[in-house]
């Protein structure tokens, strides 16, 4: 499983409102609740809350990603949100945030799937190239391209 296969275009919000870290969650979870990927967005949140509370899901260059494995999900799918202001984040590099990749996991992904997913998106977050264009595009499928593993993106 890739990124193509858990995110699309309808789950991407390139002018986020939330001006605060629970406000961001809330906003990605109401696009995968749209979509039918949660199906309990109150388990799904308390799960993502749960995680959180292990330690802060802020990356750095202005990127967080929290996640849940959770009852709530009826399939894995990804929400991708930018605002144009920045949120308060607990980040590595003391960074604010402005894009959040809410991962949404469902109990029969929570292992193998969730961690290569995981390290799919973290391995594109390491090219700064990449955080640059993500912080910058509008095209939501183009977003999408730059999480593709480079041997599938469009250019291959």
């Amino acid at each position: 499983m890739n990124i193509s296969n858990v995110l699309n275009i309808k789950n991407i919000k390139l002018n986020m409102t939330a001006k605060t870290k629970e406000e961001a969650i809330e906003e990605l979870a109401d696009l995968l609740v749209l979509d039918g990927a949660v199906t309990h967005k109150d388990v799904f949140l308390k799960d993502v809350w749960l995680r959180e509370e292990q330690g802060s899901t802020g990356f750095e260059n202005h990127i967080a990603i929290p996640h849940g494995k959770s009852a709530g999900v009826a399939h894995t799918a990804l929400a991708i949100g930018r605002t144009q202001h920045q949120i308060p984040w607990e980040t590595m590099d003391g960074s604010d945030v402005r894009c959040v990749i809410l991962f949404a996991v469902c109990l029969v992904d929570q292992n193998a799937t969730h961690i290569r997913l995981l390290s799919q998106v973290s391995g594109s977050l390491a090219d700064e190239e990449i955080i640059e264009k993500l912080l910058k595009e509008n095209d939501p499928q183009k977003i999408i391209d730059l999480l593709l593993p480079q041997d599938e993106g469009i250019n291959a």
